[in-house]
């Protein structure tokens, strides 16, 4: 009897609380959802410049999965590997094959050579298959499949402890009655806004410089551009998240339903940060991707971290995660209107 009271008292908890109950319910039909469409999306075909290559060359590499420019400038298709357009760049000089990779990710690096070996046949004399001669456009075909991912991960992972921790730090402010009496003096809700980002901000800057400096310098994951870069793409994103974190923490009542926003937020993010080609998914998931910040934060990263990318090729992805930090804070200030006007 009593064992079936407290079983009783439990499921009428449940039924109450309805965000719980649908977190149980729908939140792994979503992330189940997402992984279908990602994973079931089409593979990638290597993207391949094909500088005054004889037809059969050509046609043997797209008939091979690769999809091929022509051009008869090599540097023109240099160029256009330099701005991520092609994985490759295939040149002849007699019969000897020139491959220019592009080098940041290993994936389209295997890839490519696969197709290459098999189409580079047509250039073989009595079986004997001509050898191609590699180089790199970036690193020298010594990086490992973390490192293509590490500066991903080093996003993500500024991205999700701030904003968990923000959220729940934000959250415990208002529980034990700090933020309203805070609402009580004359600090206007802008104000309290900007003072609990500026306090919280210093530890996220020494968190994201921290993660910066022991995945670059410890762990040795690759790093052509500049590591004050790499610094301030990290802070930028995990500025974002502190926005967020404390946005959301409005809508808590206590720390379980800060933790609820995990698998709504922050999982299908992880989706759309790189971990996975975005090119492999249809094109409206890919606009769901470019909606979130953890997707520009990310592609910042691998470009400065893998490509050497400087702040003209970055700044694209600083305004937008500046813009979602500022359209966060905003609705911050918002949200504090359901505690107490000013």
């Amino acid at each position: 009897m009593r064992i079936r009271a407290l079983a009783f008292r439990i499921i009428r908890q449940f039924i109450k609380d309805k965000r719980t109950l649908a977190l149980m319910l729908l939140a792994p039909l979503l992330v189940l959802t997402l992984m279908k469409l990602v994973f079931d999306g089409q593979a990638v075909d290597p993207l391949i410049g094909a500088v005054k290559l004889p037809s059969p060359v050509v046609s043997a590499l797209q008939n091979n999965g690769a999809v091929v420019t022509p051009y008869e400038n090599e540097e023109l298709a240099l160029k256009q590997m330099g701005d991520n357009e092609l994985d490759a760049v295939i040149t002849l000089d007699g019969l000897q094959p020139h491959i220019v990779l592009e080098g940041s990710n290993p994936t389209k690096i295997r890839n490519v050579m696969a197709v290459a070996q098999k189409a580079l046949q047509e250039l073989s004399n009595k079986g004997n298959e001509v050898e191609p001669v590699l180089s790199y456009l970036h690193g020298s075909g010594d990086r490992d499949i973390f490192d293509y991912y590490g500066s991903v991960l080093v996003g993500f992972f500024s991205f999700f402890f701030v904003f968990l921790i923000a959220g729940v730090s934000f959250l415990r402010e208002r529980t034990t009655g700090t933020l309203q009496r805070l609402l009580a003096t004359p600090l206007r809700r802008w104000e309290v806004v900007a003072g609990y980002l500026l306090g919280f901000g210093l530890f996220t800057l020494l968190q994201a410089t921290l993660i910066a400096w022991y995945a670059t310098s410890v762990l040795g994951i690759a790093l052509e551009g500049s590591f004050i870069l790499v610094l301030v793409m990290n802070l930028l994103l995990a500025l974002a998240a502190l926005t967020l974190g404390t946005l959301l923490s409005a809508y808590a009542q206590n720390e379980f339903q800060m933790f609820q926003f995990i698998p709504l937020i922050v999982v299908p993010q992880i989706f759309f940060c790189g971990l996975i080609d975005l090119q492999s998914m249809p094109e409206w998931l890919q606009m769901v991707g470019r909606a979130l910040p953890l997707y520009y934060g990310a592609d910042a990263l691998r470009g400065i971290m893998l490509r050497g990318e400087g702040w003209n090729d970055v700044w694209v992805d600083s305004a937008a995660l500046v813009g979602f930090s500022l359209l966060f804070a905003i609705l911050n200030v918002l949200a504090l209107r359901k505690h107490r006007r000013i």
